[in-house]
């Protein structure tokens, strides 16, 4: 997958692409690469997808604010929920495509979101679900936060 998602990335004009084995490994390498984007499976052997998310989108961690696509073969109503409640910008599903790999990266790039921290979510603004129920439970006063992205310099980090 890895492979792939390489070859498209490639395709698409990034100038670097950093790749980790395992979810641990892409930890190590965020901080080395300094990425803009990051793309991870949900199913990584030592530390998972959502597990990485969840360390990620803490607000004391330097890449809090990285969007963060999901690559996944798992596209069950549960999963794609617990996928945005865990702060995720863009769901990607198996087998994938240029053209839907594409739009995810053009979306959090064109599109970026505002950040909400609230009691009980931290990540980017989610977009309604289709019963028009929100995911997240915003506390009196709580305000969307700025857009504060990375800083990063042009890299994008597939993990997978």
């Amino acid at each position: 997958m890895r492979t792939i998602l390489r070859t498209m990335l490639q395709g698409f004009g990034a100038r670097r692409i950093v790749e980790a084995e395992d979810g641990a490994s892409g930890l190590e390498a965020m901080d080395r690469a300094n990425p803009d984007i990051l793309i991870l499976d949900w199913v990584m052997p030592i530390l998972d997808g959502a597990d990485m998310v969840r360390m990620i989108r803490s607000p004391n961690n330097p890449f809090a604010y990285i969007p963060i696509i999901m690559v996944t073969a798992h596209t069950e109503r549960s999963r794609i929920v617990e996928a945005r409640r865990l702060g995720v910008h863009e769901l990607l599903s198996k087998p994938i495509s240029a053209k839907a790999l594409y739009q995810r990266v053009s979306s959090v790039i064109v599109q970026p979101r505002d950040f909400i921290k609230t009691a009980t979510y931290f990540g980017p603004a989610p977009r309604e679900i289709r019963n028009r129920q929100k995911i997240w439970q915003g506390g009196p006063g709580e305000q969307p936060g700025g857009d504060q992205g990375n800083g990063g310099d042009g890299a994008v980090t597939a993990i997978g």
